[in-house]
């Protein structure tokens, strides 16, 4: 029997990467995206797809409903949004609620839907984060916005895993990647980046849980 891992926000990037490296694994994935164009895509590599716009409250409240009766192994919340401006520039409101949305309370949403699932499994959850998150190692002002809400997704995990002891709660920090949103000048390449939180998620121990890892192994050593 095979694996299955689903993958949240696979439209493209980082989450078509998993989805393209699980699949040549021989592993069953479960796919969520926001357009038809993106699910033709990902149907093409073998997966299942599902509409789901993580930033519409009511669209993810289904996802426990296509999942019924599903055993997942591995899930990967990947969605996510940036606003770049500095502390010298008040986020909009409208900037404010797109990224929270998104890379928050998204998170938040799916977790009580998937988490059950996992803790049935004894599986991993993983959500995005970066290494921006970390509020003990801030270097600049950049971004702030993104900065808040990555810290925020941070603490949602790591109080969640107290309700799901049976699973794994975890978040990820990819690097800076060559992706849309990382830029063609980010020092890490996607597919070395999608390889090493894969190998980082196959290693996970007790001590991990609620933890914020890096793709390249090391764990945070303060947040």
């Amino acid at each position: 029997m095979s694996s299955t891992v689903l993958v949240i926000g696979a439209s493209r990037g980082i989450g078509l990467e998993f989805v393209r490296q699980y699949r040549s694994m021989g592993w069953r994935v479960i796919a969520t995206v926001r357009d038809d164009a993106a699910r033709e895509r990902l149907r093409d590599l073998g997966a299942e797809v599902h509409l789901i716009d993580v930033a519409r409250p009511a669209s993810v409240s289904g996802l426990a409903w296509l999942l019924d009766g599903e055993r997942i192994d591995i899930a990967l919340y990947v969605a996510g949004m940036i606003r770049r401006h500095d502390a010298l520039t008040p986020p909009s409101l409208e900037d404010f609620d797109a990224v929270m949305h998104v890379n928050v309370l998204g998170a938040m949403q799916v977790i009580p839907q998937v988490a059950p699932l996992l803790q049935e499994s004894g599986g991993v959850l993983a959500c995005l984060s970066s290494s921006m998150s970390q509020i003990g190692s801030v270097q600049a002002g950049n971004a702030w916005l993104y900065r808040v809400s990555k810290s925020a997704l941070n603490m949602a995990v790591a109080a969640a895993q107290n309700d799901y002891p049976g699973a794994t709660l975890i978040t990820i920090d990819p690097g800076w990647v060559q992706t849309d949103m990382g830029g063609e000048d980010a020092p890490v390449r996607l597919e070395d980046s999608v390889s090493g939180m894969r190998s980082v998620l196959a290693s996970l121990t007790p001590q991990d849980k609620g933890q914020l890892l890096h793709h390249d192994g090391r764990r945070a050593a303060h947040w």
